[in-house]
């Protein structure tokens, strides 16, 4: 008797992250180039080399769409992982990682682009907007706070408003550099300079909440 068992027909076989992440890459390039209003699903399967139908198949809408696709960059330079404190690891350290990744997150092109387009969409779609920060900023916020909960309760540093503490670190990484980028009258911070801005951040931070 022969064993004729198909694959399973869910999102998780290769072939359709595959079409998944290709739907992911073409949105986001369209997304940043024709704006959201002239977006369509169809020129994002089009870009994709998908049917419309494999888009919709995998995103139920275009804010869905949109949603996923700043999830997925934000998620590029911020793994999930980042916002974990492994033991015998120093917290300076898993600090420093989240810092680096975020600050070239934050001076990439297509974040400075990204944050332009919802400076000029946000008021004509307040609705937009807080799709957009719950799936970029908020989603960053959130496993900062976690991480920095764990943090106060391990006492390596004393925290008592975790939530503060992350929008403290976060601001600061961005400081008056990445103001100037999204005016257009400056230029990101690279190499040397920009670790040395890290480490100032990181070290006035650990100094800040230090027992």
């Amino acid at each position: 008797m022969s064993n004729n068992l198909s694959a399973p027909n869910g999102p998780g076989r290769p072939k359709d992250l595959a079409k998944r992440q290709a739907i992911l890459d073409a949105a986001k390039i369209l997304f940043l180039s024709k704006g959201y209003a002239n977006t369509s699903m169809d020129a994002v399967a089009a870009e994709a080399g998908v049917s419309k139908l494999t888009v919709y198949s995998h995103f139920n809408d275009k804010e869905t769409l949109f949603s996923a696709a700043v999830m997925a960059k934000c998620e590029e330079q911020l793994p999930t992982l980042f916002f974990e404190l492994p033991d015998g690891i120093a917290v300076e350290t898993v600090l420093l990682n989240i810092a680096r990744g975020f600050h070239q997150l934050i001076n990439s092109d297509e974040s400075v682009n990204l944050h332009r387009l919802m400076m000029a969409l946000g008021s004509q779609d307040p609705k937009l907007s807080l799709i957009f920060f719950e799936a970029g900023p908020q989603r960053m916020l959130h496993g900062m706070e976690r991480l920095l909960t764990k943090v106060d309760q391990s006492g390596a540093l004393r925290i008592d408003k975790a939530r503060n503490a992350a929008e403290h670190f976060f601001c600061l990484l961005k400081g008056a550099a990445n103001f100037r980028l999204l005016y257009g009258c400056g230029e990101p911070l690279t190499g040397d300079a920009a670790e040395e801005h890290v480490q100032e951040v990181v070290g006035l931070f650990m100094r800040a909440y230090r027992p």
